[in-house]
């Protein structure tokens, strides 16, 4: 009988924000799957040490995703990971896949996902709290209120910012080395004052800006923007 592959979120960086069910299965799973973007151990890898008391037990697969967006090395690198993962789960080991945050968001996870249900075999997402989540808890504001839709944009790549003129609040993930861009793109549209940023939310080294102007680097892969309309006056 074949394993089952999940795609673990272990959320944004505290392993107190792990869910109980993510626990649950990366403690069954007999194989941890992690990917690797160099040297040094994957945060994922790290948040999950914190809260899985058997993760040492565990076969530990480290599966070499590249953090470049050459659309034909990164497929090439999935369909080796993808490859490396059907064999165990033709096995019979079920593998628990961890991912940042929640699977189902920017993930890495996804396209690995993709490809083992097009083997036939199974796949399964599991729920993590995602960064944006925790990053407004940290800035102690509520993301949405009353009908307020809400937005996450890649910020970095090209045309995000059309984004940044819907209605509503919008949350700017990826901003990376184009953190001076974005911030001159929201100074156009007049929101720079309405612009919050968290740092490596709940890890290590967080910092929290409520003006973003006084931000003099924003190149953390893991920094979160949220832009918050007006309060919604009941």
């Amino acid at each position: 009988m074949n394993g089952t592959l999940y795609g673990v979120g272990v959320g944004p960086g505290d392993p107190e924000l792990i869910t109980i069910q993510a626990v649950r299965i990366i403690e069954r799973c007999e194989v941890v799957a992690v990917p690797k973007t160099g040297d040094g151990e994957g945060v994922a890898l790290q948040i999950a040490r914190g809260a899985v008391p058997n993760l040492a037990d565990k076969q530990l697969i480290e599966l070499f995703i590249p953090m470049t967006r050459d659309k034909a090395l990164l497929n090439r690198n999935y369909d080796e990971a993808a490859g490396e993962l059907a064999e165990l789960l033709r096995q019979g080991k079920n593998i628990a896949f961890l991912t940042l945050g929640d699977s189902t968001i920017y993930s890495t996870y996804t396209y690995v996902h993709k490809r083992i249900v097009a083997m036939g075999l199974s796949a399964q997402f599991v729920a993590g709290v995602p960064s944006f989540c925790a990053v407004a808890a940290r800035l102690n504001i509520p993301l949405t209120e009353g009908a307020q839709p809400l937005h996450v944009l890649p910020a970095s790549y090209k045309g995000a910012d059309s984004g940044l003129d819907m209605s509503g609040t919008k949350i700017l993930m990826k901003t990376g080395k184009a953190f001076d861009t974005v911030k001159q793109q929201l100074k156009d549209r007049g929101m720079l004052k309405s612009a919050q940023m968290v740092q490596k939310c709940g890890m290590e080294g967080e910092r929290v800006f409520h003006d973003i102007d006084a931000a003099d680097d924003g190149a953390s892969y893991f920094s979160v923007i949220v832009v918050k309309e007006e309060e919604v006056q009941l």
